[in-house]
């Protein structure tokens, strides 16, 4: 199956003639998909967990198989190891309030990596703030990525949670989460993977990363908007406090004090968006009928297309990984003279869809310099032509501007 062929499941891409490069904020949805979360709605939709009638029990049925096919796409050792959010953002919330708050007390230490997505650093400075725990940053270097010794420098004893993103949402950089995770354990810490950029692009198995929390959105992956995935080991899940409270998520309740459910149910308070769980399974059905090396066959193609193409522009910068085996699916750049906003909107206009601006990473924006720049990303429906649009974009954008910049 070539990325042609794929691309006609995306009635969109077909319907509005457009080349859309930005999946790094969210993906399109195959017709597939679409069509999982229709016949749900159509046919089986009921609360789950909660009736003892044939359609509810079909509804807690879907609801389940989607959490084991979850499981089984990360290489979880168990579906009860997958508790279903709203977003990558929630499941980093649920985390810092259940373990950070509850476990971290003055000058122990939190480690990010600067590129981090505001999901997984805004949650941080709260804890800090709240636990007097200190707040650090591993840096990058100036192609993008992080050296072994700043990992060696930050990662000592005291420090009790690394955070850090598999792959930048910003730079496209891959990130050697496992050696992150051995070298953190090796001092006592858990390691919380940001996996929203990685989990759709290539293969990510928990149980041979040893990740202790991991965490991703459906919406970047095929599926609808709303639903989010926090993966953890089963027994540190065990250990937390829920983060919601309500129906669900409990065994008894008494006027005074209440027990709670099992994992994953005690931290799924309330009604849970089945649809969502539903269109994320047909999403890993479509992906796995795909294959995942397909899926980074697909992406290593079209990035080095685009590096090629981008490169031949002597009125860009590139910013990230020179070395595209430590970069997957997301390229910044800024046309020079350009602000990115002007470059997005000039781009809208050829019918090219482009993200600008800080992209939820301004400590990792002003650590580089600058304040926020054009970013391009891929998926399995994109194609060389869509890269040939963009160009010939940019070359507009740049005649267009060429009498103000010198």
């Amino acid at each position: 199956m070539t990325n042609y062929d794929i691309r006609k499941d995306f009635s969109i891409l077909n319907n509005q003639k457009i080349a859309y490069l930005d999946s790094g904020a969210t993906t399109q949805k195959p017709i597939q998909v679409i069509r999982a979360v229709d016949n749900y709605y159509e046919n089986e939709n009921a609360n789950p967990h909660r009736g003892a009638y044939k359609l509810s029990i079909k509804a807690t049925e879907v609801y389940d198989e989607a959490r084991k096919k979850v499981a089984d796409f990360i290489n979880a050792q168990s579906s009860e190891e997958i508790v279903f959010t709203r977003n990558a953002t929630e499941s980093l919330n649920l985390l810092a309030y259940s373990y950070g708050i509850e476990n971290l007390k003055k000058d122990d230490k939190i480690v990010l990596s600067i590129m981090e997505h505001h999901s997984n650093l805004v949650p941080w400075q709260f804890v800090s703030q709240k636990t007097s725990a200190k707040l650090e940053y591993m840096y990058t270097n100036s192609e993008g990525e992080i050296p072994l010794e700043e990992i060696n420098k930050k990662i000592v004893p005291g420090v009790k949670i690394v955070g850090i993103t598999q792959v930048s949402n910003v730079l496209g950089t891959i990130n050697p989460v496992k050696e992150i995770i051995k070298k953190a354990h090796s001092i006592g810490a858990i390691v919380i993977v940001d996996a929203s950029q990685s989990v759709p692009h290539i293969k990510v198995d928990v149980t041979d990363m040893d990740a202790d929390f991991l965490v991703f959105s459906g919406h970047k992956m095929l599926s609808p908007l709303g639903i989010g995935v926090l993966y953890g080991k089963k027994h540190l899940l065990e250990q937390l406090k829920p983060f919601l409270y309500g129906g669900d998520m409990i065994e008894y309740v008494y006027e005074q004090e209440t027990t709670f459910a099992p994992v994953p149910t005690k931290f799924e308070a309330g009604t849970q968006n089945v649809g969502g769980a539903v269109g994320l399974s047909a999403a890993i059905d479509y992906l796995n009928n795909i294959g995942i090396e397909n899926v980074e066959k697909i992406e290593k193609e079209l990035i080095s297309y685009a590096m090629k193409r981008l490169s031949e522009l002597d009125f860009i910068t590139i910013y990230g990984p020179k070395d595209l085996s430590k970069h997957t699916s997301v390229i910044s750049f800024n046309v020079n003279g350009v602000h990115p906003h002007d470059v997005a909107s000039i781009l809208d206009s050829e019918n090219v869809c482009i993200r600008s601006g800080n992209h939820c990473a301004q400590p990792l924006l002003r650590y580089m310099g600058i304040d926020s720049t054009c970013r391009v990303s891929f998926y399995i429906y994109n194609t060389k032509e869509d890269i040939d649009k963009l160009i010939d974009a940019l070359m507009k954008t740049r005649e267009i501007f060429a009498k103000w910049i010198k």
